[in-house]
């Protein structure tokens, strides 16, 4: 993943006031200081000789969805994939892992994958070739369906994560789904976590500190949204904290996302995580795709062995499906 070397900066403090109230102000060509809630959002000369809307800017990045109708897209076109997935035990030692090759088909409005390539070692699998794991189930659930799926669309507006009506293990891998495809978010159903993980929700968004900084990734020129906690947080402030930092690369032409990272964290007697993530997208037509994701992490949930795993998954050879 490209990692950002920032050299001019823009450091914004704001309550959400301020991100959906405030409508701009007039610059010159230096640094400038604004108060709004008695806070106060510095302004570095970057922003104004690129005439960047900052306030229009914060409020597109809260109600982003692209990066969600992104993972989306995958379920309506054909691609192949390089999958890797590694299992480790408590002395770091990869335990299980599965290496396979895989192509999705899509034929009247159905996808269904078929296995070119596959290798596993350890106790991946079962008797019954299921996944042992519970984090290569949920990979398996993103990339790998087993049966034929029908019906299914990209479209973003409207749809909602439903844990509802769900086993536990399945509640558990759509609760997993929103804090990987819609990072910053309200997440239903987790118990003292998931108000935390609402970035731009008043009493959340004043525990953070917001970057904005232009830079290349992979020869473009991006926007890069980058946020932290604040670093003079109390110790009670500290404990609700769950996004350690995220970074989000925009690209400046169309706004699209061209890659985010992300670094997770929570302890609980029930929940226990400590994951980073980073995804790049590739542009296919019309289609905003992810090209390249990687996972590196630890989960814990309910009534389930801790888990340490780190997956690559690779797509390329993006087609439409056959009518």
């Amino acid at each position: 993943m490209h990692q950002i070397q920032p050299r001019k900066i823009i450091r914004l403090t704001y309550t959400l006031f301020f991100l959906v109230h405030f409508t701009g102000t007039a610059l010159g060509q230096s640094d400038s200081t604004i108060y709004s809630e008695k806070k106060s959002i510095t302004l570095r000369e970057v922003v104004v000789r690129n005439n960047l809307d900052v306030p229009s800017f914060i409020k597109r990045v809260k109600e982003d969805t692209s990066f969600y109708k992104a993972f989306r897209n995958l379920r309506i076109l054909a691609y192949e994939s390089l999958n890797s997935i590694q299992i480790f035990n408590n002395r770091n030692e990869v335990h299980a892992s599965l290496n396979s090759r895989t192509r999705q088909h899509r034929t009247k409005n159905c996808r269904w994958l078929e296995v070119l390539e596959e290798k596993s070692t350890g106790d991946f699998f079962d008797e019954q070739h299921q996944y042992k794991y519970y984090t290569a189930d949920l990979y398996a659930s993103l990339f790998l369906a087993r049966d034929t799926v029908c019906g299914e669309t990209a479209i973003v507006r409207g749809t909602t994560f439903n844990v509802k009506g769900k086993s536990s293990m399945a509640r558990h891998k759509e609760q997993l789904k929103m804090l990987f495809f819609d990072p910053g978010k309200r997440i239903p159903g987790l118990p003292l976590m998931g108000n935390k993980v609402a970035l731009f929700d008043e009493e959340v968004v004043a525990l953070y500190d917001f970057i904005i900084d232009m830079d290349l990734f992979k020869g473009e020129m991006c926007y890069v949204f980058t946020l932290s906690p604040r670093k003079n947080l109390t110790s009670n402030e500290q404990n609700k904290i769950i996004i350690n930092e995220m970074t989000t690369w925009f690209r400046i032409q169309n706004w699209q996302i061209a890659a985010r990272s992300y670094e997770l964290k929570y302890k609980t007697l029930l929940y226990n995580f400590d994951v980073h993530m980073e995804v790049e997208m590739a542009q296919f037509n019309e289609y905003t795709l992810p090209r390249l994701i990687r996972y590196n992490g630890s989960w814990k949930v309910p009534f389930k062995r801790k888990e340490k795993a780190v997956f690559t998954a690779t797509l390329f050879d993006f087609k439409r499906g056959a009518q």
